[in-house]
């Protein structure tokens, strides 16, 4: 029998090194790419080293996509920092890595998808995709535009039994969970038993934990009438 194959970009450490120790447990053959090298050392996993952002990326993953049919594949990358209005250097990146990185990604992926007529596309987004935010403005825009992105992914690819989820989730521990305030926070294995339910359900959009999607949609009336 065939094993299910999966790709994880980004997944050196946090969710998506906890995701990619899971799937090999559960006999899947893994590719794994990542800024970093990998801690895994398995018959099954195989690990390249590479920056979404950089030119070179999209040349790899069309290589990689070549190497046999995919089943699977996570967009786990993510990063963010607070807005220096003296220093905006860095915004531009923020979008590039966050959305543009996923883009890439999909674009790689997905067509040999829709011609094997079968497949599974997961973005990692967030609950900040909903909310604008003064003190990290690029961060939020960027979660609204790959959840906005993944969304009408879904639609187009439904036809061609190829499923596409967005995965929000709140805050889950890991160094990406930043600030003073982290209600309901998850750990990574709870976020990773979340993503299995995904693999196994193809929801088009999940979030967790669920409990925070009325204070979401609370604190974004309230800076709605704020902003009146």
């Amino acid at each position: 029998m065939t094993q299910s194959k999966a790709m994880l970009v980004g997944n050196s450490d946090g969710i998506g090194l906890a995701t990619t120790k899971r799937l090999l447990a559960a006999g899947w053959d893994v590719v794994g790419v990542s800024r970093s090298e990998s801690p895994i050392t398995n018959i099954a996993y195989h690990h390249w080293v590479a920056d979404v952002s950089e030119s070179s990326y999209a040349a790899l993953m069309n290589e990689l996509v070549l190497i046999g049919s995919l089943d699977l594949c996570i967009y786990f990358v993510g990063i963010g920092e607070l807005l220096n209005p003296l220093d905006m250097s860095g915004e531009a990146r923020i979008i590039d890595v966050n959305l543009t990185g996923m883009v890439r990604t999909a674009a790689a992926v997905i067509p040999h998808m829709v011609r094997n007529g079968r497949g599974h596309f997961i973005g990692v987004s967030s609950l900040a995709d909903e909310l604008l935010s003064s003190e990290a403005p690029s961060y939020h825009a960027s979660k609204a535009g790959f959840s906005n992105y993944l969304g009408g992914l879904a639609l187009a690819l439904k036809p061609k039994g190829v499923h596409v989820t967005n995965v929000r989730f709140g805050f889950v521990d890991t160094k990406m969970a930043k600030g003073d305030l982290k209600p309901f926070m998850i750990n990574v294995q709870k976020a990773v038993d979340h993503l299995e339910n995904c693999i196994r359900k193809k929801p088009v959009c999940y979030t967790a934990p669920k409990i925070l999607i009325p204070l979401i949609k609370f604190r974004k009336l309230m800076m709605t009438l704020g902003g009146k």
